[in-house]
């Protein structure tokens, strides 16, 4: 990793995992293959903070702790990257596994539960499918029908005033970051 980190992806540990590293990987991983409008790919970074808001607004009582968990929810695509939900079913259980490792060493380096709560992690999933239906409409070519038929209508008062951002990496990476200090101190 940048940070001199080494980090073992078959048997990832906490210790070998820094917020830069994944702020800096998940600003230059393009969500949607890089097809989507604009001068910036839409960054896996973008996607994380537009979720974080998203969960906030569905779950204003949240604690500070499963809004960080919402931040994180695609961190370990810092190094194994972001695919499409019908590659990743093609590739198999071991990219889950991959993924599911990743993700618990990461959720543990930060205070969290290896393992999220499954009502957390329905929740964050469902700020994660609006999130997909503003990338959809905004920047990615959907319809609005389209993306109702993959992603579900959402409330439209959970996404007013929403758009998904094209920005260069260096501006996704330090609002990520700061984001991420800024959770970690209202723990």
């Amino acid at each position: 990793m940048l940070s001199g980190r080494r980090l073992d992806l078959l048997d990832p540990t906490p210790v070998d995992i820094e917020i830069e590293d994944i702020a800096h990987g998940l600003a230059f991983v393009a969500r949607w293959n890089g097809q989507t409008r604009g001068d910036w790919p839409y960054s896996v970074a973008e996607h994380s903070l537009l979720v974080e808001t998203l969960y906030g607004r569905l779950n204003p009582r949240a604690p500070a702790k499963w809004r960080l968990a919402a931040l994180l929810h695609d961190a370990p695509e810092y190094v194994i990257g972001d695919m499409i939900s019908p590659v990743k079913a093609a590739v198999g259980p071991g990219y889950g596994a991959l993924d599911d490792r990743l993700m618990a060493a990461i959720h543990i380096r930060f205070g969290l539960p290896a393992q999220l709560p499954v009502a957390v992690k329905r929740a964050i999933k469902k700020a994660d499918r609006i999130s997909a239906w503003l990338e959809a409409t905004q920047i990615a070519g959907f319809d609005v029908e389209e993306s109702n038929r993959f992603f579900g209508a959402p409330d439209p008062a959970a996404i007013e005033g929403l758009s998904a951002l094209l920005r260069p990496p260096v501006e996704v990476r330090r609002d990520f970051v700061a984001r991420h200090e800024a959770l970690l101190g209202e723990l």
